[in-house]
């Protein structure tokens, strides 16, 4: 069996990670399922595929349907037998049906990896409805649920959670957080994991420290966010400098590896308008930290509020602050948490779990089952 996975993202995410699992589980536990990775040249998830042993191709990709890109997808097609082509975002959804109409691919499934509903458009629906994607892999319940609205055949929609690797796990960092910002042992560390995208909504998390900090006159708290730079971070930073938090909150823009920091953390802090899962809570449970989230897409299907975490409206800092500092205020609630996230998360949020349910999918394609 041979599988092509698709992606036309040109930075790192939760998503080309999400791909990387993939690979590394379907190698170790299914030796005879042959993955292919095509990336963007010259970006982020190129530099980190060379990194690893997965095998992969690179094409340009100046702009969103650039032929080159589809060109290559017919070439690894012909050249490898392909059997199922696995599209990981939308872009890659329209750069595939190009490729289809000039040659004849195999199947289609497509992951659908946030809650973003899905354009009533008339192209937008024709892409996602397309008739050789065979299933749309959610991410969570209400990924599925908001990604119903615009399938047409609700039966090619499944939940797969994504969860983490189990055998990659590693704490190891270029330099320690509080060495390098000489944060005083005494304050916690609230890390924060995600790239400057709107979807990620850090306005909110400056809002949130504003009234911590500046409002609470709290002083035993710091902040220490982990993510690409985008055209969104001056304003964040502007808005940094303007609340006078320079000194309460960090932004170290792209770091490899960002989960490995995850054991200096305090606790997690999620504070997205719209999200499927995000990795990062997973990679928390595994390392017993405590999760403050807002309730947004699939988080509520894997943290109750106040039985394994805390968990806030949307674009409400207020409430978040008032969680963060609940926490700290009562540490005890901290070891129950952590231990009921961190059972949740090996019995259910593995990607070992996730390859095989993905890998009974594919194998299910292929035999004309789905």
């Amino acid at each position: 069996m041979t599988i092509l996975h698709v992606s036309a993202v040109k930075n790192w995410g939760g998503g080309e990670n999400h791909i990387e699992n993939l690979c590394f589980e379907l190698k170790a536990t299914h030796p005879e399922v042959k993955n292919i990775v095509l990336c963007v040249e010259n970006g982020l998830f190129h530099s980190r595929l060379m990194k690893t042993d997965i095998t992969y191709e690179t094409t340009p990709l100046a702009y969103n349907l650039d032929i080159r890109f589809s060109k290559k997808i017919i070439a690894i097609c012909k050249e490898n037998k392909v059997d199922v082509i696995h599209i990981h975002d939308p872009s890659a959804i329209a750069l595939c049906i190009i490729a289809d109409k000039l040659y004849s691919l195999p199947p289609f499934v497509f992951s659908k990896k946030t809650s973003f509903p899905i354009k009533k458009k008339k192209l937008t629906l024709y892409k996602y409805n397309y008739s050789k994607i065979k299933k749309y892999f959610c991410v969570s319940n209400e990924t599925k649920r908001v990604t119903e609205e615009s399938i047409y055949d609700k039966n090619k929609l499944i939940t797969i959670y994504h969860g983490t690797n189990l055998k990659n796990k590693s704490a190891e960092t270029p330099f320690l957080l509080r060495e390098k910002f000489a944060i005083d042992p005494a304050k916690k560390i609230i890390g924060i994991i995600g790239n400057h995208i709107r979807a990620k909504n850090f306005e909110t998390l400056i809002e949130t420290v504003n009234i911590i900090i500046n409002e609470e006159k709290r002083t035993d708290i710091v902040f220490v966010q982990i993510g690409n730079f985008t055209e969104r971070t001056p304003e964040l930073l502007e808005s940094v400098k303007q609340y006078n938090l320079e000194k309460d909150i960090v932004f170290l823009g792209y770091t490899p590896n960002a989960s490995n920091f995850i054991p200096q953390f305090d606790a997690l802090l999620v504070t997205s308008q719209s999200e499927g899962i995000p990795q990062v809570i997973f990679e928390s449970f595994y390392h017993k930290k405590p999760v403050i989230s807002t309730s947004v897409g699939g988080i509520p299907e894997i943290i109750e509020d106040g039985v394994n975490g805390l968990l806030a409206p949307k674009h409400d800092p207020k409430v978040l602050a008032e969680k963060i500092i609940h926490l700290f205020d009562s540490p005890e609630l901290i070891p129950s948490f952590t231990s009921i996230s961190h059972e949740k998360q090996l019995s259910l949020y593995t990607t070992t779990i996730m390859a095989e349910k993905t890998l009974e999918q594919y194998k299910k394609i292929i035999d004309g089952k789905s």
